[in-house]
């Protein structure tokens, strides 16, 4: 009887489909998943990031990218107005937009990746804190016109240097000095091959 019984129960067990194996997929898959969420909110690139760009912000260097972007085209819009004279209005508005929110995500990742690299979490912790203080408040919103006006200013100055006189005087020294002239009139000997030392 209890053979009977016992074949019974196996023929029962064979019968009834297993469902141990969809409940470990199933416990497995919510554990990663889990895991994945987990480990996207606490990830600590992901983190270090957000905090360089706090950073860059509350230091006034974000505001900079855009100074860096103006001068940029600033330079291709000379050379358009040297080329085109009659320009109307809208084609610089449109020209403004060239470098657009795409152009500077790409500036924006490079800079990231750069603080990345050379910079703990810790130090740009800290360096929040202190570019959140007043004197650095003051001193992130006035950068931007301070740069802009030594970059007039360093302009200024090297057309100047360049077009002075003295600058030419000892330009032509130099050359003199160094028989430039007469070195470059000279033909060009062929270069004799040198052996390896053995």
């Amino acid at each position: 009887v209890d053979t009977i019984i016992l074949n019974h129960g196996l023929e029962l067990g064979m019968n009834k489909p297993d469902k141990r194996p969809l409940v470990l997929t199933f416990l497995i898959g919510c554990l990663l998943l889990f895991h994945s969420i987990v480990f996207a909110e606490t990830n600590p690139t992901i983190d270090k990031n957000r905090d360089i760009l706090k950073l860059l912000e509350v230091s006034g260097l974000l505001e900079q990218m855009d100074y860096i972007r103006d001068e940029a085209t600033n330079s291709y819009a000379r050379a358009i107005s040297l080329t085109y004279p009659k320009v109307p209005d809208q084609f610089w508005d449109d020209f403004g937009k060239l470098a657009g929110k795409e152009e500077m995500k790409v500036l924006l990742d490079r800079v990231v990746a750069v603080y990345n690299k050379h910079m703990t979490h810790d130090v740009i912790k800290q360096l929040i804190k202190m570019f959140s203080t007043p004197f650095w408040v003051e001193w992130k919103q006035k950068m931007p016109a301070i740069s802009r006006e030594a970059g007039l200013i360093g302009s200024e100055w090297t057309q100047e240097l360049l077009q002075s006189e003295s600058f030419k005087k000892k330009l032509d020294n130099l050359v003199t000095k160094y028989d430039l002239e007469k070195l470059n009139s000279m033909p060009e000997a062929p270069h004799s091959k040198k052996l390896p030392k053995k």
